[in-house]
């Protein structure tokens, strides 16, 4: 079984840095990619981050320049390092993984539980 556990999150003021930790466990071959969504309240989910395993990146515009993705293959980690957090980053975070799991025949997507980063102004 396939289980990501996140970590950090947190109430900051405007300006202000958090980081987040996602780890994947389970009988895992294969992830590619590692990336993380965010969820505002009456909003679609979308994404935030992503990276590959050979460490191409893909931000959304709204974050570029102040988040950074970056991840540890062995340790199966994604982080991500917010700067300069603004209260329209306010969400609920979540990681995401594309996976195949060693008796598996294709990648699946999973999913971490959330964690609520919140800025206030």
């Amino acid at each position: 079984q396939v289980q990501l556990v996140e970590s950090g999150g947190g109430l900051v003021h405007a300006g202000g840095s958090l980081r987040l930790s996602c780890t994947a466990s389970g009988n895992i071959f294969s992830i590619d990619p590692m990336g993380w969504y965010r969820q505002a309240p009456g909003k679609q989910r979308e994404l935030v981050a992503a990276i590959t395993s050979g460490g191409s990146t893909n931000y959304a515009d709204s974050v570029k320049g102040r988040f950074t993705i970056s991840r540890d293959n062995a340790k199966k980690t994604v982080n991500l390092q917010m700067n300069s957090l603004k209260p329209e980053d306010t969400a609920i975070y979540y990681c995401n993984a594309r996976i195949l799991v060693r008796t598996g025949l294709r990648f699946n997507d999973y999913w971490g539980q959330g964690t609520q980063v919140t800025v206030s102004s």
